[in-house]
């Protein structure tokens, strides 16, 4: 009879192990600067958020947002986590290794340089170091995307080189050198391996068809000049001791009703490309690579007929994507295509009038994972700050922009484009590797080992239920029970 009931006592000796883990662990600081104490975490995870499955297996940390915002980015230290048989099991496997991560972060824009640019000097060093440190709970933003001029979230539209100056003798950053350079700067010295790609969203607009900062198309008779435009910016920008990793042609080019902005069609964009760009990057020894596209994915064959040029593809190292019409796993395809090409995602927006919840689901469903899982190397959003006026924009710009964090003076508010590129940011460094891992409809996920050997894993509950997982990868297992619409990272060493 006693012998019988051992393996019980068992359970719950190890329950009462980890409760005692979480009630007297010490307080932890958690990225969204609030204080999170371990008495509550243990409440917390017994609530049906989290439930914990105690029995033998590696330590596990836990980081945690609820869809209803009542627990945001909530961490837990390493612990001890069980293992239950019979969950729905999540198999991850560092054999089968794809693309290598270059990095994730937000688009850095004219307004948002503006808005950091108003902080107190004390309040924005604390502010980007929480934002681009790597020390932990910091979120490690590590690839920004930055305009060749303006974009529409700038106060007016402008270029370098305002007057009809076919040699660019007037070219001047003078502009940038107000807000943007300034920032990216201090960015850097927080993070000197920043990545950063350059995107316009027109060109001069004495170039174009129309002479309009709207629509109009590039004239051929200035493909010269306009190559000659993106040398002159990388070289400008190089001699500020800011490095151009990538550059796109041109920000949305099928998309010529915003302001400012240009109409170039695939067969324009390969004429650049092989008769501009591509010629003129090779004889002055520009290696900033080039990303084609940069516009929704519902029509992969834009990318694809400019991968099929063979005169244009031997300058383009891959191809960017927005997901505002499409579906994100058409990628994949340009992938399957063309698989010496890399594939990048660089543009979401959150809108001023969304729902965290469906915010937070939607973007880490399709963006984060979906993209990820589809091949992308890098993830950017739109954009890193706003402010409550989601002012600036150009007259015909974006007035509905929500950023990662919202930005009046030294006040900062995080909204959910902030945890969602947190839940990736923080545990995947540059260099990490996505590994295989089992996908679920219910629970979508991705898994990484970054180049310290941890494994990370991120999960979504995209049910309405509270779903009972269980993760299997090598000698480490656990179980939990997330809560409906929860948003889980777990990192655990690959031994």
């Amino acid at each position: 009879m006693i012998s019988s009931q051992i393996p019980l006592l068992k359970y719950h000796m190890s329950r009462v192990t980890v409760l005692l883990f979480l009630l007297f662990t010490l307080i932890v600081r958690c990225t969204n600067g609030q204080m999170i104490d371990h008495t509550r975490q243990a409440e917390y995870f017994e609530e049906g958020n989290i439930s914990l499955f105690p029995s033998k297996s590696s330590k596990v940390a836990i980081t945690l947002t609820l869809a209803d915002g009542s627990q945001k980015f909530v961490s837990q230290e390493p612990a001890i986590l069980g293992y239950n048989d019979s969950s729905l099991v999540i198999h991850v496997s560092e054999q089968e290794a794809f693309q290598s991560m270059d990095g994730f972060g937000f688009a850095l824009t004219g307004g948002s340089a503006i808005h950091l640019n108003s902080m107190s000097s004390s309040a924005r060093k604390e502010l980007l170091q929480e934002l681009f440190g790597q020390s932990p709970g910091e979120l490690n933003f590590s690839f920004i995307r930055v305009s060749i001029g303006a974009s529409d979230l700038d106060q007016t539209p402008f270029s370098y080189v305002d007057a009809q100056d076919y040699d660019l003798d007037s070219f001047s950053l003078t502009r940038d050198k107000q807000n943007m350079i300034p920032i990216i700067k201090e960015i850097l010295e927080i993070n000197p391996d920043l990545k950063i790609m350059a995107s316009p969203w027109s060109p001069p607009i004495w170039m174009k068809s129309n002479n309009s900062s709207i629509g109009g198309s590039l004239l051929p008779i200035y493909y010269s000049s306009y190559a000659s435009y993106f040398v002159r910016y990388i070289k400008a920008m190089k001699q500020e001791g800011i490095n151009i990793e990538f550059i796109s042609i041109q920000n949305e080019p099928l998309h010529d009703g915003n302001n400012p902005s240009l109409y170039m069609p695939a067969d324009e964009q390969a004429a650049f490309i092989k008769k501009g760009l591509g010629p003129r990057f090779e004889q002055e020894g520009i290696e900033t690579k080039v990303l084609i596209y940069d516009h929704n994915v519902d029509r992969i064959d834009y990318p694809i007929s400019i991968l099929d040029d063979d005169e244009a593809n031997k300058y383009v190292y891959g191809s960017a994507f927005h997901l505002y019409a499409g579906d994100i796993s058409d990628i994949s395809e340009v992938h399957s295509l063309h698989p010496d090409k890399h594939i990048y995602f660089t543009e979401q927006w959150y809108g001023a009038h969304g729902n965290f919840s469906e915010d937070l689901k939607w973007h880490i469903r399709e963006v984060i994972i979906g993209s990820v899982r589809n091949w992308s190397k890098g993830v950017i959003e739109w954009n890193l700050t706003s402010s409550s006026s989601l002012e600036p924009h150009t007259d015909g710009g974006c007035n509905q922009c929500l950023g990662a964090i919202t930005v009046d003076g030294d006040e900062v508010i995080r909204n959910a484009g902030y945890y969602v590129m947190g839940h990736v940011s923080s545990f995947v460094p540059p260099g990490s590797k996505r590994i295989n891992s089992t996908y679920y409809q219910s629970l979508p996920n991705v898994a990484f080992r970054t180049p310290e050997n941890d494994i990370v894993l991120l999960v979504l509950n995209d049910t309405e239920d509270v779903q009972q997982i269980g993760v299997n990868q090598q000698e480490t297992k656990f179980s939990v029970n997330l809560k409906s619409g929860s948003v889980a990272t777990f990192k655990w060493k690959n031994e």
